[in-house]
């Protein structure tokens, strides 16, 4: 069969089929991970993450069998941070090879999941008349030497080197007590 440039399409299929039986081979033979050669690498890779490079942006990561004895630079699918350096991770590799790593996840383990200093979350809703920002303890709006704290137990702080309140109505000041000075 030949398409419009007159190239045999049955043979590049039957090239590629070749191919990827090859790089199933180590599967289906059970060879283990660290026999793998600098070849192509059919199956995923446990690997580690040894640190962030590029302002946290990339993943330096080293994997049994890896081509060199130096770490190298991998792509990302899911969201890594400092917290999973030292965690094993799962690695494939663009087009098999085996010196473009690319971390497709990181394996949960009993004793280090889930991360006990996992960054804290801010909700925000907003629908286009009204924004609601919340935290769990307490949220900061700060600017220089000035900062409006809210928090959990129900505080509102306000601290600055000038504060001013103005009204063109009533401005009023209301609680169980109030102190001035």
């Amino acid at each position: 069969m030949r398409n419009e440039h007159g190239s045999e399409i049955g043979r590049v299929v039957a090239q590629h089929d070749s191919e990827a039986e090859e790089l199933l081979l180590p599967l289906v033979n059970g060879r283990p991970a660290g026999s793998l050669s600098t070849g192509a690498l059919a199956a995923v890779v446990i690997g580690e993450l040894i640190g962030m490079t590029n302002d946290g942006r990339t993943p330096l990561v080293m994997y049994e069998g890896q081509p060199g004895s130096a770490a190298l630079e991998a792509r990302s699918t899911v969201d890594l941070h400092s917290a999973h350096v030292g965690h094993q991770i799962v690695l494939t590799f663009v087009g098999a090879d085996p010196r473009q790593p690319v971390v497709m996840g990181v394996l949960r383990e009993s004793t280090r999941w889930p991360v006990p200093d996992q960054p804290a979350t801010v909700d925000v809703d907003v629908d286009g008349e009204r924004m609601v920002i919340s935290a769990k303890e307490q949220l900061v709006l700060r600017c220089g030497k000035a900062s409006v704290t809210l928090t959990k137990a129900g505080k509102v702080l306000i601290q600055g080197t000038y504060v001013s309140s103005r009204s063109s109505g009533v401005n009023r000041v209301k609680g169980g007590s109030v102190q001035l000075n």
